[in-house]
């Protein structure tokens, strides 16, 4: 975002909201109190109140990687039911059958209507009925992901592959499940989402969907600069390319 924004001579005001809902009404107000020029907004629950205020906004607002369900702002993110189906599915012709979900919090969009949406409809294409057992709710940290372990181990019949909503999560089930004894990727073949660095400084080394995110970034403030200087926008809600990185946690 900063690269795009000092390319067009713009100066940058970061605020961070901890994910509080109110703080980031309040952020918002306070941005658009000091006169800025437009807005690069990112938030895992974009809610109604928020669009609500987008729209009622003097100055472009632009979400990066951050689900608007009524699409009525503009947007750059990657298709992330897709990506969720795309790994599910890569596991399915594997030969697993059955497929733990460590998902991200359900009241956030990315998870409810997007991720959880495309590991169910994989699971469906292949005709492989869905088990609730298998689907637990984390929280982003570390600590939720060897939680979710926890929970995957007392199951009577377990998983042989896991599917995790992010990169920091997938290393506390790599980690909950090392400290159990068990061994990966030979008991589960597990696969994370973001390719942070972490994906790289675990091992066995996380397979892992790769979200462009300098490209998200970069691109959000591009779109913004074309609302700012009244440019044409053709595609109002852009998509970006995902892919799978292979690495060591799958077979």
């Amino acid at each position: 975002i900063e690269d795009i924004a000092t390319m067009y001579k713009y100066n940058i005001i970061l605020s961070n909201s901890d994910q509080n809902h109110d703080k980031e009404l309040h952020l918002l107000n306070t941005m658009l109190g000091k006169q800025v020029d437009g807005i690069v907004f990112m938030s895992g629950n974009v809610t109604e109140e928020l669009v609500e205020q987008f729209k009622r906004s003097p100055v472009p607002i632009v979400l990066a990687a951050s689900v608007d369900m009524s699409e009525s702002t503009p947007s750059v993110n990657i298709n992330y039911e897709q990506a969720a189906y795309d790994v599910v599915s890569m596991l399915i012709e594997k030969g697993h059958k059955r497929i733990a979900y460590v998902e991200g919090p359900e009241e956030e969009p990315v998870n409810r209507v997007k991720k959880t949406v495309g590991y169910k409809r994989a699971l469906e294409e292949a005709g492989i009925a869905f088990d609730e057992s298998l689907v637990i709710e984390g929280d982003y940290t570390y600590d939720s992901g060897i939680e979710a372990f926890e929970k995957i181990d007392e199951l009577s019949e377990k998983p042989t592959a896991i599917f995790v909503a992010t990169d920091e999560m997938a290393l506390g089930v790599i980690h909950g499940a090392q400290d159990r004894n068990y061994s990966i990727p030979n008991d589960f073949e597990i696969v994370g989402f973001d390719n942070t660095r972490l994906a790289t400084m675990v091992r066995p080394q996380l397979t892992t969907v790769v979200q462009p995110t300098y490209d998200i970034g970069a691109v959000a403030m591009r779109l913004l600069t074309k609302y700012m200087n009244k440019e044409e926008v053709e595609e109002h809600n852009v998509e970006l390319p995902h892919r799978i990185e292979i690495r060591q946690s799958t077979k």
